[in-house]
């Protein structure tokens, strides 16, 4: 029996599927934890456990759950790597900018090197013992938007591994993540689009067989602004403050780990084809599709990497 669920959580429709004989009972958990979750790691709304934190930048740590405090952690290692755009401090950008969301703008150059200046993640303060989160800073807000999603379908799989779930797909918007394959399909996987970024939604270039793992999409196909002829897509450089050059209109990562795919999607986008090419080489068990703007498609493969 297959339970499917599809509820607008985190910004995103999210598709549930699950292949077990409590298909019903544990569907509904997992939304239920994708609901906890969206308050605990949400960035947009005041009582989220995630804005306390922005809430006392400058003034206080605040003790959060160990999930946040691990993502935290997590975000802020991959952050203070000189080379690529993950930045989770970045938070003062994304609320200038508002890409994607009503009251979009241009900023002007000004208010843009005002908020840079409070988005270094140095300033990040975790102490692990109390497992509280401190911003020197007043002013300064994280913003998990990049690493979230990947790091919320990886804990819902750990809870449906251990429920002895063996086929199951979640659609978090832009990453899918899957347990085991498909069994109605003939050749038992599940099948997952790639968009094409040229053509509207449902368009696809390629479709992949996927088991056991991940497919996270970055693209700038969706979130932008148009302003006097300008284009602005919602993937800041976190050296300038300003959306990073379109080299290209879309990564995916495929991966193991649904937040690995997260973190090099957006550690990478932006970056010059062959800089994507000489990374991802180096990755162990991952690979990427990258598709530039005249929509030509490049495929790369990490050590191990093994298609189904």
């Amino acid at each position: 029996m297959t339970a499917r669920r599809q509820v607008h959580l985190m910004g995103t429709i999210i598709e549930v599927q699950i292949n077990h004989e409590r298909e019903e009972q544990l569907a509904t958990a997992v939304v239920e934890k994708l609901k906890l979750y969206e308050h605990r790691f949400s960035a947009n709304d005041d009582s989220a456990e995630l804005m306390q934190v922005n809430l006392q930048a400058g003034k206080a740590p605040v003790k959060v759950a160990p999930e946040l405090f691990d993502l935290i952690r997590l975000g802020k290692e991959y952050s203070l790597l000189p080379l690529g755009n993950l930045n989770i401090a970045i938070g003062p950008l994304v609320k200038l900018w508002k890409i994607g969301f009503a009251g979009a703008q241009r900023p002007t150059d000004a208010q843009i090197k005002e908020r840079l200046a409070l988005t270094d993640p140095h300033q990040i303060v975790l102490d692990a013992a109390s497992q509280t989160v401190y911003l020197t800073k007043p002013g300064m807000e994280i913003d998990l938007g990049a690493l979230a999603k990947g790091y919320i379908a990886d804990l819902l799989v750990t809870f449906l591994r251990r429920q002895g779930v063996t086929s199951a797909l979640l659609n978090l918007g832009g990453n899918v993540v899957v347990i085991g394959g498909k069994p109605t399909n003939a050749d038992g996987n599940w099948h997952v689009g790639l968009q094409d970024p040229a053509q509207p939604l449902g368009n696809y270039l390629r479709v992949l067989n996927v088991r056991d793992g991940s497919v996270v999409t970055s693209g700038i196909y969706q979130r932008n602004l148009k302003v006097e002829g300008h284009f602005y897509h919602h993937i800041f450089d976190k050296h300038t403050g300003y959306p990073t050059p379109a080299k290209i209109t879309s990564l995916t990562i495929r991966s193991t780990r649904s937040v690995a795919g997260e973190i090099w999607t957006t550690m990478l986008f932006g970056q010059p084809l062959e800089e994507i090419q000489r990374v991802v080489a180096k990755l162990p068990g991952v690979a990427a599709i990258v598709i530039d703007q005249e929509d030509h498609l490049t495929e790369i493969s990490g050590p191990g990497w093994q298609e189904i």
